[in-house]
């Protein structure tokens, strides 16, 4: 959260059409914040991409598409399994890179299952870092209630922003979990 994933997608998208390239982006359908089908940063920056599904084939899509230079991947944490491994048909069998943008973790610390098969399978990992209220390098995010309570329940997906998710360090998150409402849960 706060890292600049998106800012940093819709760059790269800015920077191959520059060259007269045309790079293939895609988000979530479950992320509507920006509208179906698009990409938006905090700043400003926004761009039509092709809203999948989780069982949309990635490389089906874009085998579709005439004359795409490079594959760019928002929230790519809600990819599946089949998807991460249709990212790496896409570099492998097309000779398209592909570039991705999500989280590592959820709220509770628990790995995404696109970010799990992303970060076994990738040929390059670059984190691109936000920092926390101490100044330290945020590495989880903190997801709060209206009131800014810490929540350790929930479904591990619920699209949100700067409203319900705090980056913070591992020494803040763990602090933050242990002092929640829900004293039964183990961290």
């Amino acid at each position: 959260m706060n890292a600049g994933k998106s800012t940093t997608l819709l760059q790269s998208a800015h920077n191959y059409r520059e060259r007269g390239m045309r790079p293939l982006l895609f988000t979530p359908q479950l992320d509507t914040r920006a509208g179906k089908g698009w990409i938006a940063s905090r700043i400003g920056l926004k761009s039509e991409a092709l809203a999948f599904s989780p069982v949309d084939d990635l490389f089906k899509l874009t085998k579709t598409q005439e004359g795409i230079d490079c594959v760019l991947i928002d929230e790519a944490q809600f990819l599946s399994r089949a998807q991460v491994f249709q990212l790496g048909e896409i570099v492998d069998q097309l000779d398209i890179p592909v570039l991705t943008y999500g989280l590592r973790t959820d709220f509770q610390g628990n790995l995404f299952d696109g970010s799990r098969h992303l970060l076994a399978w990738a040929d390059n990992l670059i984190e691109i870092k936000t920092i926390c209220h101490c100044g330290t390098k945020a590495t989880m995010v903190l997801r709060t209630d209206k009131e800014g309570n810490v929540l350790r329940e929930g479904d591990q997906v619920e699209i949100g922003g700067n409203e319900r998710y705090v980056p913070v360090c591992r020494k803040h998150f763990k602090e933050g979990m242990a002092n929640a409402q829900s004293d039964d849960l183990p961290l």
